[in-house]
């Protein structure tokens, strides 16, 4: 069962953790790198002061520790004081430890201002009130920093706690799922980081009101107005006329909201205006397309399953129409009445034939298998039809097939093919035929060649316009399998048909 408190995604080891350290850390390097290519920002001011400015002393190094200490107290509060103030363990040491943070990098900033800012200072009149206001700076700049990072562990946790019980959210309100939530913290953390950039207060007003409308008006389309406009005739413009009357009805109230961001109230009233104007011209429509192409696709894909369904289920039939375990007792019945009536040939067929069909159920579906496998089964193959043809004095069989030496693997079924074409158009049993079949290894290749005779076929032949599928689905399974790897020679004229085939495993 899913767990859905805040405390079960704090205490269990996050996979963000990782990205946090790195990412801090890169933003360190990239800081240290920035720093060793300027050449101060407050020159200028220490020479309208009077003050001897100096790049390392009132800069660099002040910054570089700086820089050190917000790095290192980061990495503290993030994977130290704030996890184990959330969990409640040992409160009263981490909160000293976090107001003695706070007190340390308030001190020590003020004590790097003093240089960073030493402009500031009346070098002739030195007095206290020019300190005071350094370090009241100093401790007032480190409180807001203390609250930035307080506003990203509230993004941070509540996205991990959204995306981790996702799940169980779109259960309880089915117009939530992981998308959604996945917006809505890209929301936030943008927000945050206009915040954090200081952009600007009537710029982050806009982008947060007018993103998190469109949020909002992107899923009670979805869910409501939509499917209640297809009911009308003209569907866009029915929903259209919804989303306007939404946005008319959310104009006032909207604005009323952005005044305690904003200073002025004519801007929360101009933001809010501009927020109606684009979702009603810009989101609304998106939101229309993105939905009719969304049930597009759910209808293909309901298409789709119901012909899988099908297939599966015409399968599953002829599965159980041809039984292998019913198939291997019928054939073991036979054997043993061959047996009894001294039908040793009959006997020896069925047992082939019995050989071959094991293969064909649980060999042929690997990828690869030992090509004296392969070889087993031709020889099987032959043999079947030598039972067949061995009475004939006009049809001549020869076969040369070498043993394996070592654990060489091939394509199942990729040789056979050109001996049952071989059989099945080079062999009859009123004119005089043959059959040539050699295979050759050496090392990692193999040499296989086939060599019949053709006989005319008759006109009631039912396959008397055949095209050899087979033959073409050999070509193509070794231009699939064996690219650059193989060479397939055929000659067919009107009395014979020759097959050479070079493979390298």
């Amino acid at each position: 069962m899913n767990d859905m408190t805040l405390d079960n995604n704090i205490a269990k080891p996050l996979q963000t953790t990782k990205i946090e350290f790195w990412v801090a850390t890169a933003i360190f390097v990239f800081s240290i790198f920035a720093l060793s290519t300027t050449h101060g920002p407050n020159r200028w001011d220490f020479e309208d002061a009077g003050v001897d400015y100096r790049f390392y002393k009132h800069h660099f190094w002040p910054q570089l520790i700086r820089y050190t200490l917000l790095y290192l107290g980061f990495l503290l509060l993030n994977f130290r004081i704030i996890p184990k103030l959330m969990q409640k363990e040992r409160v009263p040491l981490y909160s000293l430890m976090l107001l003695g943070l706070y007190l340390t990098y308030g001190f020590v900033s003020g004590v790097l201002d003093t240089y960073t800012k030493s402009y500031l200072i009346n070098w002739y009149y030195p007095g206290e009130q020019d300190y005071d206001l350094i370090f009241q700076d100093s401790f007032r700049h480190t409180l807001f920093l203390l609250l930035l990072v307080g506003i990203y562990t509230f993004i941070k946790y509540s996205g991990l706690y959204l995306l981790s019980n996702a799940t169980v959210i779109s259960a309880r309100y089915r117009f939530i799922n992981r998308e959604t939530l996945t917006v809505f913290i890209i929301w936030m953390v943008s927000v945050f980081l206009m915040m954090v950039f200081n952009i600007g207060d009537n710029e982050t007003a806009l982008w947060a009101i007018i993103s998190l409308n469109a949020i909002v008006l992107y899923l009670v389309s979805s869910h409501y107005l939509i499917p209640a406009a297809r009911k009308a005739k003209r569907q866009f413009l029915a929903y259209q006329a919804r989303v306007l009357l939404i946005q008319v009805l959310a104009y006032v109230p909207v604005s009323l909201l952005l005044m305690v961001f904003v200073q002025s109230e004519d801007s929360a009233f101009e933001i809010s205006f501009v927020n109606s104007l684009f979702q009603f011209l810009v989101t609304g429509p998106i939101t229309w397309q993105i939905y009719k192409r969304q049930l597009a696709g759910k209808e293909e894909v309901y298409v789709l399953k119901k012909e899988l369904g099908n297939s599966a289920a015409n399968l599953d039939f002829l599965r159980s129409q041809i039984n292998p375990h019913f198939l291997f007792n019928a054939l073991n019945t036979l054997y043993g009445t061959a047996l009894q009536e001294n039908s040793e040939r009959t006997a020896q067929g069925i047992q082939m034939l019995g050989d071959m069909m094991r293969f064909m159920l649980h060999e042929n579906h690997q990828q690869k298998i030992l090509l004296s496998r392969e070889i087993e089964y031709m020889r099987n193959y032959i043999d079947l039809q030598l039972l067949r043809t061995s009475a004939s004095p006009n049809i001549s069989i020869e076969t040369k097939i070498d043993d394996v030496v070592g654990d060489h693997y091939i394509a199942p079924m990729l040789l056979i093919p050109f001996i049952e074409n071989a059989f099945k158009h080079g062999i009859s049993l009123k004119h005089r035929s043959w059959i040539r079949i050699s295979l050759h290894s050496e090392q990692n290749k193999i040499f296989f060649d086939v060599y019949n005779s053709k006989q005319k076929k008759s006109e009631q032949d039912p396959e008397k316009d055949a095209s050899g599928i087979g033959l073409i689905n050999v070509r193509q399974r070794l231009n699939l399998l064996y690219p650059e790897r193989h060479e397939l020679i055929i000659r067919d004229t009107p009395e014979e048909f020759f097959v050479h085939l070079t493979l390298q495993l």
